[in-house]
């Protein structure tokens, strides 16, 4: 929110072909991010993780597409935006390991656990891309 790339990194996803499900604007709390980042909590630095993720209302997104998670992680780059690739979204517009502008799931499995943090059932939608045919072959989808 505060660097103003939501419509940017919107753009990027669009672009690239992959088919947003559900898409809002949020404020996180302690306890989510204390859910979400459980992995992290006893560490140093979490504190600050937890008050930059709190700063501001945050996006959170349901992308769907072959693939999409790693699709999506290839985009979004390194966690560390210094060295994340230019081309990525970290590489062209973050400097830091932690104001690192977008998350990523890692896997299919934490897609379907961090959709359901972030999302109620009825805000994920199913609706066929009207570009399919124009994305992939038959046999991909």
């Amino acid at each position: 929110m505060q660097r103003q790339l939501i419509g940017e990194i919107v753009n990027r996803f669009e672009r690239r072909g992959l088919r947003i499900a559900g898409m809002k604007m949020m404020q996180l709390d302690d306890k989510i991010l204390s859910e979400h980042y459980s992995h992290l909590v006893g560490r140093p630095f979490f504190p600050s993780l937890a008050a930059s993720m709190k700063a501001s209302p945050v996006v959170a997104m349901a992308l769907s597409g072959v693939e999409a998670v790693a699709v999506v992680r290839g985009m979004t780059g390194f966690t560390n935006g210094r060295k994340a690739d230019p081309g990525t979204i970290r590489g062209d517009y973050a400097m830091s390991n932690q104001q690192n502008i977008v998350h990523a799931s890692d896997s299919p499995e934490n897609a379907k656990i961090e959709l359901a943090r972030f999302f109620r059932p009825e805000e994920i939608f199913d609706y066929k891309h009207a570009l399919q045919a124009y994305l992939y072959a038959p046999d991909e989808c």
